[in-house]
């Protein structure tokens, strides 16, 4: 790709985050798109970036360097325009090339890393859907997740929820989860027992590493503290139960929990916002193996597909869908906002 290019892949992502309610993460990268150059190892490996910038995140992979700087007090005149501190767009230009220079190796290792935010407030999408397998199977769940991360969403029953009025899961959890509900009131009867859990990542991310909670950390969106307190509250929880997690590919992970699924417990395979990053192949094997599946499915074993995935590239909103073997009916249940601030319900 060339530069201009590059800049437009930085400005098109800040028109993103000004719509994703992040004004200085939109700042920041408008920022970046004036100051970067050659005089830099960073200027140097963004604006000769050889793979696609928009497919591999490049901006997100920046500000994330930026902000584990910030994170781990080494960007000390970086930090002063960060939140909570309030920066003009002319600051944030006038800081950036210093703070560059001067961290310059350990921002260009930084941006080896693919952006993985784990965002928590998508289990709140996710949750009517669970609740639906629930009391239309009577069974309980084995859980499987593809594009895991570090797993957090795996814990999604011991999260608390409220849609308005309505309340789910345990009030002591330190994980509140608290979206817009629009649309109809949604159905939250019924409880979840999950007998199994497990997922699976191409680069998993370990709970127990601290290096790894830094990378985790720093891809939330510095100007987003409730996504980040959100965070930190399911990192703790995780401390304390661990999820399963295997690095693999998806379609090997599938093909192996389908091989070993037991009767007596409806079988969901879930994903949120991972879908488009899949090589085609992948997503046609993991389609193949569920279809076939689902034709052996049974009242006893049944099987289901939870997704929180945007279907048109147009919408600003992703749709969460379930199809549910052996009937193999595929339902459209809400819209959800990607990062989880609403959803609305249509059933």
């Amino acid at each position: 790709m060339d530069e201009r290019e590059i800049c437009d892949h930085f400005l098109a992502q800040a028109k993103a985050c000004d719509g994703l309610g992040s004004p200085f993460t939109a700042n920041l990268c408008r920022a970046l798109a004036k100051v970067l150059d050659a005089n830099t190892g960073t200027g140097r490996a963004v604006l000769g970036w050889s793979g696609d910038a928009r497919a591999d995140a490049l901006a997100l992979r920046l500000c994330g360097a930026l902000h584990a700087l910030v994170l781990t007090g080494a960007g000390e005149r970086l930090a002063r325009i960060y939140p909570p501190n309030k920066a003009r767009k002319s600051e944030i230009a006038a800081v950036l090339p210093e703070a560059i220079a001067r961290s310059d190796e350990r921002i260009v290792a930084g941006l080896a890393g693919a952006p993985q935010t784990n965002e928590i407030a998508r289990s709140a999408m996710l949750l009517p859907g669970f609740l639906t397998v629930a009391r239309e199977t009577g069974l309980p769940l084995d859980l499987c997740e593809i594009g895991a991360s570090a797993g957090l969403n795996l814990l999604f029953d011991s999260f608390h929820y409220r849609y308005g009025d309505a309340e789910w899961g345990d009030p002591a959890s330190p994980v509140r989860l608290a979206p817009e509900a629009r649309g109809l009131a949604l159905p939250l009867d019924g409880e979840i027992h999950v007998r199994y859990r497990a997922g699976c990542d191409i680069a998993p991310i370990d709970v127990a590493d601290a290096t790894a909670r830094l990378r985790l950390r720093s891809y939330v969106w510095a100007d987003q503290a409730a996504r980040l307190a959100r965070l930190d509250a399911a990192l703790s929880l995780a401390e304390k139960f661990p999820p399963l997690l295997v690095k693999a590919d998806a379609a090997d992970f599938v093909e192996k929990a389908l091989a070993t699924r037991q009767p007596g417990g409806a079988f969901v395979l879930y994903h949120s916002i991972m879908w488009q990053y899949l090589p085609r192949a992948t997503k046609d094997a993991i389609t193949a193996m569920l279809e076939q599946a689902g034709r052996q499915a049974t009242a006893a074993a049944p099987i289901a597909r939870l997704r929180m995935e945007p279907r048109d590239p147009a919408n600003n909103w992703a749709v969460l869908s379930l199809t549910l073997w052996p009937s193999g009916e595929t339902r459209r249940l809400a819209h959800c906002d990607y990062h989880g601030r609403w959803i609305e319900w249509m059933g």
